[in-house]
């Protein structure tokens, strides 16, 4: 229950903390207003059964299948956000929900025995399930029907052209919807520092280098900080290391763990880069001098904020730092800094790519009806249905305090619950990654000063050094199987490897040898496929 609250947690805080979107949000200019009046008399739309505008969508009941992942908090059936879109849509959903957990799973066997639903909902589609099923005609093609029918969609796109680049297939069709949120900044969650022991060590400036970076996390073993008189400090902690391996990269250069194009637009397979090797160089210095936690190839994420909240640790990272450090949230825990290396132009850091990598949305062949079911997941990315999929129904979390300027307020939490705990029954917005989009407007009256704290830290710490790693151009259909079996091989040889020269048990001197193996599994035609889907993307944006 508690990953889950996290995970349902970090969906809502990522709509109240991520910075400004560009101002496709607003409702008067989304078309969502339209949606929400129920008017009746809007133009028909070439399917007789189907209006282009208003509510109810359909003439006549309509029910459609739809498969989705479920945080477990209560029947989707019951929530009030279902009921409520149910009255509006005159759309029925039958929902074939499985656990977060077990959902990939159940996914594969779904595609595999041909017994589709009408629709898949925060379905993490990923780029070779696009092509693969969207090729073969299990997934139907969007852009027609975004065109026609998804006016609030619609607009988004052609404001934002490499939104609609992003999910275009090489085919030249849309096979899956993204969540969007151009303005975003974290790609994955930042590093934070502890403040106690800032302030215990008199730090007044953080660490602008690796050298500094190294210096204070040894100063913090030394001089006992947490001022408990034993040697109990973990200077800097980790779960395998893929919590901090994204943000350390950029320290050496690298926009991403696996795939990057650079600022000349050459792609790069990081494991077999020179900052690479100087990341792990660097790791296993802090290893061997017990600055990394020596638990980090062996703990939980439970166990990791444990030690947080018994205040031992000195870097770490987290979505928030009071997820780790406990506590309400404050500006008492700084993002870390981030810090230069040896190699030049560093350090960079991977920006988010203003989009969800996966789909969170798609029409199967089986479905009786996709106009109206392209009109039922456009509403999501107006701001009324935004509202209503992220908050739920005005009168239960919020209501307006100036509705004209769409300004709203909190309400008591029924019975005393968590407000996150409790938005978990209301609505299947919680812990999963719904389709939709992030709007400046959705939290208006709703900010906090920790919120307005993170998009300083964001802008002065991320967004100078920041560059989306790498466009989301897609692969041929036989480029993504053959980079598919490739990466299989290579990521589970790279993780391996990593763990064994940070903590010794694989020499850096053997370094020529690992980088001649990955260039026999594949690496450097990894890079040709990507070179080349980068080629093409940037050759269709006009660039």
């Amino acid at each position: 229950m508690q990953k889950r609250r996290k995970l349902g947690l970090i969906i809502l805080c990522s709509i109240l903390v991520l910075t400004m979107l560009a101002a496709c949000g607003s409702s008067g200019n989304s078309g969502g207003a339209s949606e929400g009046t129920g008017n009746t008399g809007q133009e028909a739309s070439s399917n007789p059964g189907v209006k282009k505008e208003g509510f109810p969508i359909v003439e006549e009941p309509l029910t459609l299948t739809m498969l989705a992942p479920d945080a477990g908090m209560a029947d989707w059936k019951q929530m009030p956000v279902v009921q409520e879109m149910e009255k509006l849509s005159g759309i029925k959903v039958d929902f074939l929900t499985s656990p977060i957990d077990s959902f990939s799973t159940k996914k594969n066997l779904v595609f595999a025995s041909g017994d589709l639903p009408d629709m898949l909902y925060a379905a993490d589609i990923t780029p070779a399930e696009q092509v693969t099923y969207g090729s073969q005609g299990v997934l139907i093609p969007l852009e027609d029907l975004i065109d026609n029918y998804a006016p609030n969609l619609k607009k988004i796109l052609d404001e934002h052209p490499d939104v609609r680049k992003n999910i275009t297939t090489t085919d030249g069709h849309i096979y899956a919807l993204p969540f969007i949120d151009t303005a975003a900044v974290w790609y994955r969650s930042p590093m934070w520092y502890n403040g106690n022991f800032l302030k215990a060590l008199n730090i007044t400036e953080l660490p602008k280098t690796t050298e500094e970076l190294y210096t204070y996390l040894k100063r913090v073993k030394e001089e006992d900080p947490n001022g408990n008189g034993q040697a109990d400090e973990i200077p800097l902690t980790s779960v395998k290391l893929d919590d901090l391996r994204m943000y350390f990269f950029g320290f050496w250069g690298m926009y991403d763990t696996v795939i990057y194009a650079d600022q000349e637009g050459k792609a790069h397979y990081a494991p077999q880069e020179e900052g690479y090797l100087e990341y792990l160089t660097f790791m296993n210095r802090l290893w061997k001098e017990e600055l990394l936690d020596h638990e980090t190839f062996s703990q939980t994420d439970d166990q990791k904020s444990a030690k947080g909240k018994n205040n031992q640790v000195a870097l770490f990272n987290n979505y928030f730092p009071y997820f780790t450090m406990g506590g309400e949230p404050s500006a008492d825990h700084p993002m870390m800094t981030l810090v230069s290396s040896n190699i030049p132009g560093t350090p960079v850091y991977g920006k988010h790519p203003g989009m969800s990598a996966n789909g969170t949305f798609a029409i199967t062949k089986n479905n009786p009806n996709p106009e109206a079911t392209m009109r039922w997941i456009d509403f999501q990315y107006s701001y009324e249905g935004a509202t209503l999929w992220t908050q739920g129904p005005e009168g239960l979390l919020w209501q307006y305090k100036d509705e004209a300027n769409q300004v709203k307020e909190w309400l008591p939490v029924p019975g005393g619950k968590e407000r996150e705990e409790y938005r978990g029954t209301i609505t299947p917005n919680y812990g999963i990654l719904t389709p939709g989009v992030n709007l400046k407007e959705l939290t208006n009256g709703l900010r906090t000063e920790f919120d307005d704290w993170i998009d300083k830290e964001n802008q002065e710490k991320l967004v100078p050094f920041g560059k989306v790693p790498f466009p989301n151009a897609f692969l041929t259909n036989q480029e993504q199987s053959e980079v598919s079996s490739l990466l299989s091989d290579l990521d589970t040889y790279v993780t391996q490897m990593e763990a064994k020269f940070v903590t010794g048990q694989e020499p850096l001197t053997n370094w020529d040898k690992y980088a001649s193996q990955l260039q026999k599994m594949g690496s450097e035609r990894i890079v040709e496929v990507y070179q080349a889907a980068y080629d093409r993307w940037n050759q269709d944006s006009g660039q």
